[in-house]
């Protein structure tokens, strides 16, 4: 099921500037692996959330190639910076590819291995954490995120509207995670949330 009508999503994405040479040889790179990335749509939400809250400190949990990082990273200032996680040491290795054709390989570190481990092997609080693990995981990322927001930081979430099945009666596991995550940024006193149907549906959470 398509979140947002196919109509409009192709007017989102003609009037949308282009985006530099690297951010489209990554979308490229995507599109012929099939690859799920967030697209310029959501990166350019990111890019004005960092901005906004002017975040120096993020975590992603669940960082791909680097396409998000690289939006995360493109809207710090100088002093700031992203740490990623990422389960495949390759798609960490092709990361640091793009990260240094665009001149920002500085302000990116990888971590290989369990995004929900390492959470716990880095220090300190973040002002933006970005969750996008395998989807049966994100109530367990929802409880090792939260106490790590600075207050007044951000979680935010990909795929929280899982293609519509959402909506199904017999949800897998994958959906009910969502589901039970979704319940969870909503009822939380820490938080104030909000969904977006923005491509897959993105929520973000302020923490009070």
């Amino acid at each position: 099921m398509d979140i947002v009508n196919a109509h409009i999503v192709d007017y989102l994405l003609n009037i949308t500037p282009g985006r530099d040479e690297v951010l489209e040889d990554m979308e490229e790179y995507a599109l012929a692996r099939n690859f799920p990335i967030i697209g310029p749509l959501v990166g350019r939400l990111l890019y004005l959330l960092t901005k906004t809250t002017q975040a120096h400190r993020i975590l992603e949990l669940g960082s791909g190639f680097g396409y998000s990082a690289y939006w995360f990273a493109k809207a710090l200032d100088k002093n700031g910076y992203v740490i990623c996680t990422e389960s495949d040491g390759d798609n960490a290795e092709h990361a640091q590819t793009y990260f240094h054709r665009a001149k920002i390989a500085p302000k990116i570190r990888y971590l290989v291995g369990d995004a929900l481990k390492l959470i716990d092997e880095v220090d300190g609080q973040f002002d933006i954490i970005f969750n996008d693990v395998d989807k049966h995981q994100y109530p367990k990322a929802f409880r090792k995120a939260v106490p790590r927001l600075s207050k007044g930081g951000l979680l935010i979430s990909d795929n929280v509207l899982w293609s519509g099945k959402i909506l199904n009666h017999k949800p897998d596991a994958d959906t009910a995670g969502i589901l039970t995550y979704n319940r969870l940024i909503y009822s939380s006193k820490d938080l104030f949330s909000t969904i977006i149907p923005l491509r897959d549906g993105v929520s973000v959470s302020i923490k009070l």
